[in-house]
């Protein structure tokens, strides 16, 4: 595979599984020192010392509440201080709290939307700075197919519609500085997350895969490759006129078949 990443250095949140570690695993794969983050410091540490024997990259491991502006500030700190910069940050730390409307707690609309509205923000104002002193940075940002709005997640749609306007106004923001701002919108993705949904709902996870996969034209469910795939072009410089721009990534229009 081409070392497209050599010499860069990328900061991956909540990147201990699934779509995070993954991404993690294909920048390190193309030459990239990676930070990863997440709320499970020790998550984060076994996924860093998989990433160096398997890639020979350095990778260091920072649990943190993206939420949480100090730990945030720390996280950036501590990221340049032992890499030497941040080129590129994905921010893809986030949680689920779904419920119907008359059922939500204001719990589970706070939590969502501090993971991942708050969050994002947070990583993306820290690590800017680095970029815009630098006049070099990607950064790329995890929306999904249910900002165009599902039953039972008001507020994980709700934050994930708000990521696209945060996106588009970064962009606007950081282009003048050579940043570039994209979002991917992943449909359906086989992950813990969605493996738990299924358990919360008393389906098998693989029966719930084959109904989800029968409104996919492609006939598949999404595997966290297919975004891993999508977002390291976007920080390639094969995507370097690529700013302000939301990807789906879901297969294919849903049927109704």
């Amino acid at each position: 595979m081409d070392r497209r990443f050599e010499g860069r250095v990328a900061l991956v949140t909540g990147a201990a599984q699934g779509i995070g570690l993954t991404t993690a695993e294909r920048f390190a794969e193309e030459g990239a020192n990676v930070v990863l983050c997440d709320l499970s410091a020790d998550a984060a540490r076994s996924a860093a010392a998989s990433i160096e024997k398997k890639f020979g990259v350095h990778a260091l491991a920072v649990g943190c509440d993206v939420s949480n502006e100090a730990q945030v500030d720390d996280l950036v700190a501590r990221a340049a201080e032992r890499t030497g910069t941040v080129d590129i940050l994905v921010n893809n730390a986030g949680v689920t709290r779904d419920n119907l409307l008359f059922k939500m707690t204001l719990a589970d609309w706070d939590t969502v939307m501090g993971v991942h509205l708050r969050g994002t923000f947070l990583c993306t104002r820290a690590v800017q700075k680095i970029m815009v002193e630098r006049r070099f940075g990607k950064i790329v940002n995890l929306s999904s197919t249910s900002a165009l709005g599902n039953r039972g997640q008001a507020n994980y749609s709700t934050a994930k519609a708000g990521l696209q306007a945060f996106t588009r106004t970064a962009a606007i923001e950081l282009g003048p500085y050579n940043i570039n701002v994209n979002a991917v919108a992943p449909g359906f993705i086989d992950t813990e997350m969605t493996r738990a949904t299924a358990a919360r709902r008393g389906i098998d996870p693989e029966e719930y895969k084959a109904q989800r996969a029968k409104n996919i034209p492609l006939g598949r469910v999404g595997v966290p490759a297919d975004i891993a795939n999508v977002i390291a072009f976007l920080c390639s410089e094969e995507a370097s006129f690529v700013s302000g721009q939301i990807i789906y990534v879901k297969g294919g229009p849903e049927t109704l078949r």
